[in-house]
Order: structure tokens, then sequence, then C-alpha cells
């Protein structure tokens, strides 16, 4: 089983999330299924069906977290100057205007960025892992599945 690793505030942010879903979010989702039954035939019942699925996207979330929480390992800051997980890169690809940059956290997928328009991208993923350890004004190639792309690393902002 793989170890996630993920910030303190991704930890906390799971870990009441999991607390919801596994009270409230039961609750409320039998509540439904209970009224939908009461309707009547089950087979034709759009609103007891609904609820079922509900409940099973319910749970499928539930095991996800669990599995975080069962096995994690807290990221700390990333030192300031050097690519690594938990910190926010700005990269150009080779042949983009300056206007065309883009932002990430490196980091795992449950992680949110305070700043809407970063993206979080894996330490694993093939860009992901080119970059880690690379400064500003670096440039890095990865393997891209069209082929082999450059970006520049543009700045290197470490993790709050």
């Amino acid at each position: 089983m793989p170890t996630h690793r993920v910030s303190a505030s991704a930890l906390e942010r799971l870990r009441s999330e999991h607390l919801d879903l596994t009270t409230r979010g039961r609750i409320e989702v039998a509540q439904r299924i209970g009224r939908a039954r009461e309707m009547g035939d089950l087979k034709e019942n759009g609103d007891y069906h609904a609820a079922k699925d509900e409940q099973g996207h319910m749970e499928a979330r539930i095991r996800q977290i669990e599995a975080i929480l069962e096995n994690h390992e807290i990221v700390e800051t990333a030192p300031a100057g050097k690519v690594a997980i938990g910190c926010t890169v700005t990269l150009l690809y080779d042949g983009d205007p300056p206007d065309q940059i883009e932002r990430y956290l490196i980091g795992h997928p449950e992680e949110k960025p305070a700043d809407p328009s970063v993206q979080v991208m894996g330490p694993t993923s093939p860009l992901g892992s080119a970059l880690l350890g690379a400064a500003a004004g670096t440039k890095v190639r990865y393997q891209a599945p069209n082929g082999v792309l450059a970006v520049k690393v543009v700045k290197v902002e470490s993790g709050d």
C-alpha cells in the first residue's frame, strides 16, 4: 500500500471530512433511502435509486479517505529555492509566450491550494518528478505522452 504524503492541513481537512461523512452523511442518506422506500415500488423509484447511488459514492469516498488516514506521512514545508513536495512552482513551456505561465502546487491530489488558479501536480507524475530539486531559472525536460517537452522553472515558492 503506498504511503500518502500530505500536508498537515490536508490531513486535518480529510479527518474532518471523514467524520462528517461517517456521521451526518450516513444519517442523511439513510433517511433519504427510507423516505424513498415509503413511496412504494422500488424498481421504478428514481428517488430510491438516486439515494442508493449517492450512498455508494459516499461510501467509496469514505474508503478513499480511510486509506489515506491509515497510511500517510506528513510533509513538512518545502525548503526555499528548490522544487520539493509542498512548494508552488511557476513554469513556462518552451516556445510559449510569457503570459502563458502555469502555477502548480507539488503534492498529493488531496491538497487544496489557497489560490484556486493553482493546480495540484503529483510529485510522481512525469513532470512532477522531473521538477523535484530544480531551482528558478532551470530548464527541465521530461517525457510526455506526445514526446519530450521542456519547461523553464520561473519561480519556486515554499509552502506555508
